[in-house]
């Protein structure tokens, strides 16, 4: 049987920071040849780096084209279906999901592409203990077994049904699992239950974290922290809770922690050494590069930066700006703060926000009404060209950079932060038992609040608490692809979406032209062109692929209401 060879062309950076190689003269390239392979520990580290690819493919910005807060209520994209951003056809027409996939958010085959490779790898490892040993071999099985983890993850998190509700309405919701290689004999397998698929992911990603090592001597790879970080994420979806409070705690004691400062998580500079950062991919200058600052930045920086053609794509909504609190933590509102909205705000606003009047580049930011940056209105043919919220997102753009310009954006993606996976062991530890672990709960949310300098909260009931932590998830992960998926697992995602309109802020400037200080007046609008947001209860489990179902004849049942 074929089997596909997996390398790195380029260098790659996964983690805090990088792992070069180089191509392997493999003959033939187009199968794998154990021989070559295994023959040293070089060439099986090249091929395992090429496994880290996947990883890279789940970057939020990776190709644009997955920006998944777009699909919530916090980012609005500019545009209806340009550059193969269907944010806004999801969002705004029936017929974006329907039972033959799960439209721009399917990973079905990809996803089992992966794993298969992944099996392939697992299958032989075991055979060359004896040359390489245990410690080595175990090792790279766990950089392996991440990637097929995280891999049943995205399937778990797009397609699984809780077949354990008291209101399941099929037995067995979880995804078909392929744990080794299948031959085609068992073509034809059944979806697995819930607890079981969920088992799959658990499994794999405790195993990575307990063979990995805490640091690479001069390489950065998946790290211990970095595996026990995901492993909170994926048990927080399985509800295990007791796995993620324990996966926290061994994240915390491998390494993680919370920066002190939270803008230089993004920066270019400081962001790469900061141990916050669990799992990064850093993109390489004129390597391996993004198209992030044509569709981030500001359009007035387009004359500065070799007359580049920018896009505006994808601008940040009054829901997220308005929520986000003053310094002194008291909730912002347009009637107390309505003069001067943009002052006086607590730092991740700051971090994350770019709006009118703020000094950019050695000028001012000009999102009103005719200004250099200024909003245009949204419609369902064609693209804005700008931003149509009154706000650009910054998280993703190194301020004062041309190099962009030439070979392409080169701005780093985070997959997880440690902030996430202390606000993963509150919610676990608030959801098992309200009552015992209050303090517990609340104490870590409250971590976070006071590295932005914003005061404790405290809540008496389990319902006050989760909106508390809703809230702090947003802000806090604004830009970095969780909100989409956090309304849909905590089955808000029809309250927060369905039936409503994103809006945006207008700004109109009041003083003439050089007259300091400007003066504005300011208005919310609606910027989803009268269209109604669409989420149905479907939506919870998207439909399984009508090819695998045409394919695989013991698949079962598909997710209900499909």
């Amino acid at each position: 049987m074929k089997k596909f060879l997996r390398y790195i062309a380029l260098s790659i950076s996964v983690a805090v920071g990088f792992v070069s190689c180089n191509n392997l003269d493999l003959d033939p390239t187009d199968r794998y040849s154990p021989a070559v392979i295994w023959a040293s520990e070089a060439s099986v580290d090249t091929y395992v780096l090429g496994f880290y690819g996947f990883m890279k493919e789940s970057a939020e910005i990776n190709d644009m084209k997955q920006f998944m807060d777009a699909y919530s209520d916090i980012i609005k994209s500019s545009s209806w279906n340009q550059y193969n951003h269907f944010y806004n056809v999801a969002l705004l027409q029936e017929s974006a999901f329907t039972d033959v996939n799960a439209g721009p958010i399917d990973c079905w085959s990809s996803c089992y592409n992966e794993i298969k490779q992944d099996n392939e790898f697992l299958r032989d490892a075991p055979n060359y203990i004896e040359k390489f040993g245990e410690e080595f071999i175990n090792t790279r099985m766990a950089e392996i077994r991440l990637v097929r983890g995280y891999a049943y993850f995205k399937l778990m998190r797009v397609y699984g049904y809780d077949d354990t509700a008291a209101d399941a309405s099929i037995k067995n919701g979880g995804v078909v699992l392929r744990t080794k290689l299948d031959g085609p004999e068992e073509n034809d397998k059944a979806r697995s239950t819930w607890n079981d698929s969920w088992d799959v992911v658990i499994k794999d990603l405790t195993f990575a974290a307990e063979h990995l090592p805490i640091s690479w001597a001069g390489q950065r790879r998946f790290t211990k922290a970095a595996a026990y970080g995901l492993l909170s994420r994926a048990a927080l979806y399985a509800k295990r809770w007791d796995v993620v409070i324990k996966a926290a705690k061994e994240c915390e004691k491998a390494g993680g922690s919370l920066a002190e400062n939270y803008a230089d998580l993004f920066s270019e500079e400081k962001g790469l050494g900061q141990a916050e950062n669990l799992l990064i991919v850093n993109y390489v200058n004129a390597q391996m590069t993004h198209l992030g600052d044509k569709f981030f930045r500001p359009i007035g920086d387009g004359p500065s930066h070799n007359k580049s053609t920018l896009y505006g794509a994808f601008g940040p909504t009054s829901e997220l700006v308005d929520s986000y609190e003053m310094s002194d933590g008291t909730e912002f509102s347009w009637e107390a703060h309505g003069n001067t909205p943009y002052e006086g705000r607590e730092p991740r606003f700051y971090a994350t926000i770019i709006y009118n009047g703020m000094p950019w580049e050695g000028r001012t930011i000009e999102t009103f009404k005719g200004g250099k940056d200024g909003i245009r209105p949204f419609n369902d043919v064609g693209a804005a060209g700008s931003t149509v919220t009154g706000y650009y997102l910054k998280k993703y753009l190194i301020e004062n950079d041309n190099k962009w310009e030439k070979n392409g954006s080169w701005h780093f993606a985070t997959i997880i932060r440690y902030a996430e996976v202390l606000l993963n062991k509150a919610e676990a530890l608030a959801e098992k038992d309200w009552n015992a672990n209050r303090t517990e709960a609340l104490a870590d949310l409250n971590a976070i609040r006071a590295r932005v300098g914003l005061p404790s909260k405290e809540v008496s009931t389990l319902e006050e608490f989760r909106k508390l932590l809703h809230h702090e998830r947003m802000v806090e992960f604004a830009g970095e692809g969780l909100r989409y998926w956090d309304i849909r697992r905590w089955k808000i995602a029809e309250e927060v979406i369905h039936g409503k309109q994103a809006h945006g802020c207008e700004i109109t400037r009041t003083s003439e032209e050089g007259v300091t200080p400007a003066t504005y007046t300011y208005k919310q609008i609606e910027v989803d062109a009268g269209r109604k947001r669409i989420f149905h209860d479907s939506f919870y489990s998207f439909s399984i692929p009508i090819v695998e179902r045409s394919n695989n004849k013991l698949l079962g049942p598909n997710n209900p209401k499909w």
